[in-house]
C-alpha cells in the first residue's frame, strides 16, 4: 500500500518544515489512521535522530522569534533605556553603540560582570555605558541602590562611580555605619548622602527603572542591552565584542 510507504517519507517532512507540508490526517480512513500511526512509531524508533532534529529546528525558530521580540521591547523603549536623563553615563559618552546594564549590587554575576565589563570597554573604546539601579535582591539591596543614587545626587557623576565600584566590592551588609564608612573614606559628605537617600527624587528614580525593567521583561541582574540586542544574563567580554561587532555590521 502506497500509505505504508509515504508515512515515513511524509512524517520526516512534517517534522522538518513544518505545517505547510503535514499530512492531512482527516482524510485518512480510521484503519489508515491506525496504520499511518503504527508505521510513525515504526520510523520512529529506527531513526530517533528525526526527533532531535526537529526539536533542534523548534529551538532555532523559537530563538530567533525571541531576538526579534526582544528586538522590538528595545526600539519602543529606546528613549528610555539610552537617554533617560538620570542614569550614569561612562564608557565612551560619544560611542557608536550604548551597552546598558541593569544590575543589583548584593547579585554575584553583577560583581563577576565588573572585570568582564571593563575589558570590553578597554578593548573597543567606541562603546558608551549606561548602568540601571534594578535592586530586586531584597532591603539590602534597595539601601545599596538608593545610597548610590544619593551619591550621585548630592556628589555628581565621578562620586557616583567611586561609590558604585566601592559597593560591587563590598562584602559586608550595608547599615547606615558601613555606608558612612565608604563615603567618609572617599571623603564625600555622609551626612549630605544619608539624608537624601530617602528622598523623592531617588525614590522615583529607582521606581522608573523598576517599570522600565518590567517593559522590558527583566527578571534578573545582570542583563544587558547592547545596541539593538537583550543579552539576558552575564556574558564574558569576548561574547559581548562579537555581538558589537554584529550590532555595528547591521547598522551599516
Amino acid at each position: 500500500m502506497i500509505l505504508r510507504h509515504a508515512a515515513p517519507a511524509l512524517l520526516g517532512l512534517s517534522l522538518i518544515t513544518g505545517p505547510a507540508q503535514a499530512l492531512d490526517l482527516n482524510a485518512l480512513s480510521p484503519s489508515e489512521k491506525e496504520e499511518f500511526g503504527a508505521q510513525v512509531r515504526e520510523y520512529l524508533l529506527e531513526n530517533p535522530e528525526v526527533i532531535i532534529e526537529a526539536i533542534n529546528i523548534l529551538e532555532q525558530r523559537n530563538a530567533v522569534a525571541e531576538a526579534a521580540a526582544d528586538q522590538e521591547l528595545v526600539a519602543a523603549n529606546a528613549d528610555e533605556l539610552f537617554n533617560d536623563g538620570y542614569s550614569w553615563v561612562g564608557g565612551n559618552p560619544d560611542g557608536d553603540i550604548t551597552l546598558v546594564e541593569f544590575m543589583d549590587y548584593r547579585c554575584g554575576y553583577c560583581r563577576r560582570a565588573v572585570s568582564e565589563v571593563a575589558s570590553l570597554l578597554s578593548e573597543d573604546g567606541n562603546i558608551r555605558l549606561v548602568i540601571k539601579e534594578f535592586p530586586i535582591l531584597g532591603e539590602a539591596s534597595v539601601l545599596s541602590s538608593r545610597f548610590a543614587v544619593a551619591t550621585k545626587h548630592v556628589a555628581g557623576d565621578d562620586a557616583y562611580k567611586q561609590v558604585h565600584d566601592a559597593l560591587l566590592e563590598f562584602g559586608g551588609e550595608p547599615t547606615e555605619i558601613s555606608l558612612r564608612r565608604i563615603s567618609d573614606g572617599l571623603g564625600l559628605d555622609s551626612d549630605a548622602i544619608i539624608a537624601a537617600m530617602d528622598s523623592d527624587q531617588v525614590t522615583d528614580e529607582i521606581t522608573r527603572t523598576r517599570a522600565l525593567a518590567q517593559r522590558m521583561q527583566i527578571s534578573g541582574t545582570p542583563s544587558f542591552i547592547l545596541g539593538t540586542e537583550m543579552l539576558r544574563g552575564f556574558l564574558p567580554a569576548d561574547q559581548m565584542i562579537q555581538i558589537a561587532d554584529a550590532v555595528r555590521a547591521e547598522q551599516g
